[in-house]
């Protein structure tokens, strides 16, 4: 399948589209040409660490959560803001 570069205009959907989709039942949406995500692409995911300073916080986050990023290896706690930043730029 051929790239084809498009300006972030292009890329817009207008507030009436968004609710139009927004009111779609979920079997209604043709999905077929976004592929699955299977285990390589985590495989060859990169983390990424923001330069910024950091805030001391207490936070509450689930046992099975937190056990699995520390399962993870040293740096499990940027690992985790990495996720949360990646959440948050893809929201903000």
């Amino acid at each position: 399948m051929p790239t084809s570069k498009k300006k972030l205009d292009d890329l817009s959907i207008s507030d009436d589209r968004l609710t139009e989709l927004a009111a779609m039942p979920d079997e209604d949406i043709n999905t077929s040409d976004i592929p699955e995500l299977t285990e390589d692409f985590w495989k060859n995911a990169k983390v990424r660490y923001p330069s910024e300073g950091k805030e001391r916080l207490t936070v509450r986050f689930d046992e099975d959560m937190v056990q699995w990023f520390r399962s993870q290896g040293r740096g499990y706690q940027a690992k985790m803001n990495a996720v949360l930043r990646s959440f948050y730029e893809a929201h903000k």
